[in-house]
C-alpha cells in the first residue's frame, strides 16, 4: 500500500501566488517526514494527501481513509465522545498508549495544551485510518509526554506523514524526509539528522558542479570572442571593395581562397564556437545550489529603571479547584527566567500571576502559547492599520525569520508558524522591557528558532520563558523555575 500525489498544484483563493506547484510524492507504509520553512506548503501538501483539501490540478491515488491531526488543540476532536465511551479492546489500548486519564474527557477546556493535544492523537489514533497526518504532534508537551506521543505514533502500521520541527522525533520515527527547498520538493533517506546531511553534502556537490560551469563558460566566452574577432578579420581580407578595380592579381588571389574555402576557417570556428558557448551557459542554468539563510532578528527591548518586573506574593494560585503553592518570587530588569514543569502542574496560572504582578511602568510583551482564530484576525487587521513605518519594521522582522512578507499582507493562507511569527514582531517592535513567551518555538522551524533563541540571548530586558526545550533554556537563561506534584499537591520550586 502506498499514496501517489502526481502533478500536484494549489492556490488558495485570492492567494498571490500558488502554494504549491507540480508536486510528486510517494508516501510508502511508515511514516515520513514533512520538513521546511515555515509557509512552504508543508501543511498544504499533507491536507490534500489527507483529502482535506481538493488540489486545482493533479491527483491523489489511490483513495484510502484519512485522518488529520492538525496543529490547533484549542477545539474538541468530533469523535471525542466516542472514544469517552469506548471501553473495548481499542480503547483501552489507546488509553494505554497514551496515559490518558478518565476524567479528561469531560474537561477539554480546562485542560493543559499538552493534555488536549494527547486527547486530540488518541482520537485520530482512534479511526484507525490507512493514512494518518501528524501535524506538530509534539506542541505543547513536556519530554516525558514526547515519550509517550513518540511511542504511540511507533505503533501506528499505516501510512503516517509527519510535519514536525521535533529532530528528535523526527530522527526516531520517520524512514525518509521530503523536504521543500526553495520550493523544490526533495525526498530523501532517514530522520532529520540523516537528511540534513545528504542535503548538505548534495550543496556542496551542486557548488562545485556550478563552480566548474562558471569557469567553463567562461573559458569558452573569451574564446568564442578570439574566434569572433579572427572570423571578421578573415572576411575584411576576403572583400573585393578596397583592392584597386586593375589589381587583377589580388582578386585572383582571394577567388582561390574563397574556392579552396581555406579563407573560411575561422568563421566556421567561431560558429561551432557559439554552439558550444550556448552549450555551456545552458547547462550552468541548470545548475540549482539551493540557498542557505542566515536567521537573525536585530536587537529589540530595553531594561527597565524599575527595581522588578514582577513580583509574586508567597501564597496558592487558583483555577477551579486546582491550585498551586509559590513562594514569594522577584524577577530583575535584566533577568532571564525559565519556567518549565510537567503538563497541568499550574505552569499557565504562573504565567498570569507574573503578567498581572508587572508594575504600570514596565512595558510587557507577551506572546501565548495558543493562538486562536480571533487572535488571527485581530492581527492582520491591526497590521493593516499601521503606520508604513511600523508595518515595515514589524515586515522585516518576519522576513528575519524567513517568511515572505506578502504572504502575511495576502493573509488567505498563512501558516501557524508565520502567525506566531508575526505576533512575535509585533510585541517586539514595542521596544518592551519584559518579554513574555509560552511556548515560542510551536510551529516555528528550525532556522527561525535558532533566531529566536539568539535574539533572547541578546535581549536587553527581562523574559519569563516557558518551554520544553532544553537547548533554548540553557542558552537564554540564567534562572529556572520548576512546577512540579508533590504528595499530590502542586508546588513551585526555584532551581
Amino acid at each position: 500500500m502506498q499514496l501517489n500525489l502526481t502533478s500536484i498544484s494549489y492556490t488558495y483563493p485570492g492567494g498571490a501566488a500558488p502554494a504549491l506547484t507540480d508536486v510528486s510524492v510517494t508516501f510508502p507504509v511508515g511514516w515520513t517526514g514533512i520538513i521546511g520553512d515555515n509557509g512552504c506548503g508543508k501543511s498544504t501538501l499533507a491536507r490534500i494527501a489527507a483529502r482535506l483539501l481538493q488540489p486545482d490540478a493533479g491527483a491523489v491515488s489511490p483513495q484510502l481513509f484519512s485522518a488529520y491531526c492538525q496543529q490547533d488543540s484549542t477545539q474538541a476532536p468530533p469523535n471525542l465522545a466516542d472514544l469517552a465511551s469506548d471501553w473495548g479492546q481499542d480503547g483501552q489500548r489507546i488509553r494505554r498508549l497514551l496515559h490518558l486519564e478518565d476524567e479528561w474527557f469531560w474537561r477539554y477546556e480546562t485542560l493543559s495544551g499538552g493534555q488536549r493535544k494527547r486527547l486530540q492523537i488518541a482520537c485520530a489514533l482512534f479511526t484507525s485510518p490507512d493514512v494518518l497526518v501528524m501535524d506538530e504532534p509534539t506542541n505543547d508537551l513536556d519530554a516525558v509526554t514526547r515519550d509517550v506521543v513518540k511511542g504511540a505514533l511507533s505503533n501506528f502500521g499505516g501510512i503516517g506523514i509527519l510535519i514536525s520541527h521535533d529532530r528528535d522525533l523526527l530522527d526516531s520515527l520517520v524512514g525518509q524526509s521530503l523536504a521543500c527547498e526553495n520550493r523544490r520538493w526533495v525526498m530523501r533517506p532517514g530522520g532529520y539528522s540523516k537528511a540534513s546531511c545528504q542535503a548538505e553534502s548534495e550543496r556542496a556537490s551542486a557548488l562545485r558542479q556550478r563552480e566548474k560551469a562558471v569557469h567553463e563558460a567562461k573559458r569558452l566566452k573569451a574564446e568564442a570572442q578570439r574566434r569572433s574577432e579572427e572570423a571578421a578579420r578573415q572576411r575584411g581580407r576576403r572583400s573585393k571593395r578596397s583592392l584597386a578595380k586593375g589589381d587583377s592579381d589580388g582578386r585572383e588571389k582571394i577567388g582561390r581562397a574563397i574556392v579552396s574555402g581555406k579563407d573560411g576557417v575561422a568563421g566556421r570556428l567561431s560558429a561551432t564556437m557559439d554552439r558550444r558557448l550556448a552549450q555551456a551557459e545552458g547547462a550552468l542554468a541548470e545548475q540549482f545550489v539551493a540557498k542557505r539563510y542566515e536567521h537573525r532578528i536585530s536587537v529589540f527591548g530595553e531594561a527597565t529603571r524599575a527595581p522588578f518586573v514582577a513580583h509574586l506574593e508567597a501564597k496558592a494560585l487558583r483555577a477551579g479547584e486546582f491550585a498551586i503553592e509559590v513562594p514569594e518570587l522577584w524577577i530583575g530588569p535584566t533577568e532571564h527566567v525559565v519556567l518549565t514543569g510537567e503538563n497541568g502542574t499550574g505552569k499557565s496560572l504562573v504565567v498570569r500571576a507574573a503578567l498581572a504582578s508587572a508594575p504600570e511602568s514596565v512595558r510587557v510583551a507577551f506572546v501565548p502559547q495558543d493562538v486562536g482564530v480571533g487572535e488571527r484576525e485581530r492581527a492582520l487587521g491591526q497590521l493593516r492599520e499601521h503606520s508604513p513605518k511600523r508595518r515595515g519594521r514589524i515586515l522585516s522582522i518576519v522576513a528575519q525569520l524567513n517568511s515572505d512578507p506578502d504572504r502575511l499582507l495576502d493573509g488567505d493562507d498563512m501558516s501557524p508558524g508565520e502567525l506566531r511569527k508575526l505576533l512575535l514582531a509585533e510585541q517586539l517592535v514595542q521596544e518592551p522591557n519584559f518579554l513574555v513567551l509560552d511556548e515560542p518555538t510551536n510551529h516555528l522551524d528550525v532556522g527561525s528558532i535558532e533566531a529566536l533563541q539568539r535574539m533572547l540571548a541578546d535581549f536587553p530586558g527581562a523574559v519569563l520563558l516557558v518551554t520544553h526545550d532544553r537547548q533554548l533554556a540553557d542558552a537564554v537563561t540564567q534562572t529556572a523555575w520548576h512546577t512540579e506534584r508533590c504528595d499530590g499537591i502542586a508546588k513551585l520550586r526555584v532551581r
